[in-house]
């Protein structure tokens, strides 16, 4: 989304006197909007060198604590740059929440345009799930609402997923619809959890010189199923670079039929009829 200063009452004000309290020797830098953040932090470019990230609700703060000692733990590990860890800040003037302080990561967001080959893109992407998972996951965070469930079973949006069924039944096609969901729910992870990431969507992938630089966001990250992280594949990939994608990333039929939930229930619930679209003609042609 497009940053604007005030949103859940954050701005660059409130900032400026958290740095000046908790981190005076920062408090002086230049501190701006970044143009693209996601829904759950505002997040602020500190100086050339940093940003800062504020949860936007209480929801959201779990990921604080989680990201600061993950995350570098996790990188050593990774093919491409996450964020670093610098520094956590406290509540204070009013704001309710702990904040976090990154190293500033260059890049631009993902897209048809700033990607030169989406192919080798889409490998990039699967060999970074792929590590992803390789990492050690003892003591890792079990799937659960820090996540928001990514990383466990489907099944927690089985509601959520019969009433957007149902209030687009004469849109879609609905039936069809419901046996993919039902193919999602039938099938488990039943191997001991990995690291997913929760949230591989073009927002949060950054490219430099048209390739994969870095990815960012792992506010709903933790250890469970991995198959949330195979929805990119429905939602940015097509043709041949979803080919290459499922080739690369190496997931059995469970996995996907799983995936295709995941990206099935998101797409239901924002009326996103190009991802349903794409959901059911994958389902028919690899279960048909």
């Amino acid at each position: 989304m497009t940053n604007h200063d005030g949103r859940a009452g954050i701005t660059a004000d409130l900032v400026r006197r958290l740095l000046a309290d908790q981190f005076p020797h920062w408090a002086e830098l230049p501190i701006t909007p970044v143009k693209v953040e996601g829904w759950d932090n505002r997040t602020y470019r500190l100086g050339s060198e940093l940003t800062v990230r504020l949860p936007t609700a209480a929801s959201y703060v779990a990921a604080i604590d989680k990201e600061h000692h993950w995350l570098p733990i996790l990188a050593p590990s990774l093919p491409v740059a996450i964020p670093e860890a610098v520094a956590k800040g406290e509540p204070g003037h009013g704001y309710p929440h702990p904040w976090a302080v990154r190293r500033w990561l260059d890049g631009s967001t993902a897209s048809v345009q700033t990607v030169s080959d989406l192919d080798g893109f889409a490998r990039a992407i699967a060999d970074f799930i792929l590590a992803l998972q390789q990492c050690d996951a003892t003591g890792g965070p079990l799937a659960g609402a820090h996540s928001f469930y990514r990383g466990a079973p489907p099944a927690h949006y089985h509601s959520e997923t019969l009433e957007a069924l149902a209030a687009l039944k004469d849109r879609i096609n609905a039936d069809l619809a419901r046996e993919v969901w039902d193919a999602a729910l039938a099938s488990s992870w039943d191997r001991p959890p990995v690291w997913f990431h929760g949230d591989i969507a073009h927002g949060n992938l950054l490219v430099q010189d048209g390739r994969l630089s870095a990815v960012i966001d792992f506010g709903t990250s933790g250890v469970g199923d991995p198959a949330c992280d195979l929805v990119i594949a429905y939602t940015f990939f097509t043709g041949s670079s979803r080919e290459a994608f499922r080739a690369a990333v190496q997931q059995d039929a469970d996995t996907w039929a799983r995936a295709r939930g995941w990206a099935l229930w998101k797409a239901l619930i924002t009326s996103d009829f190009t991802v349903i679209d794409r959901v059911l003609d994958d389902y028919l042609t690899r279960t048909q």
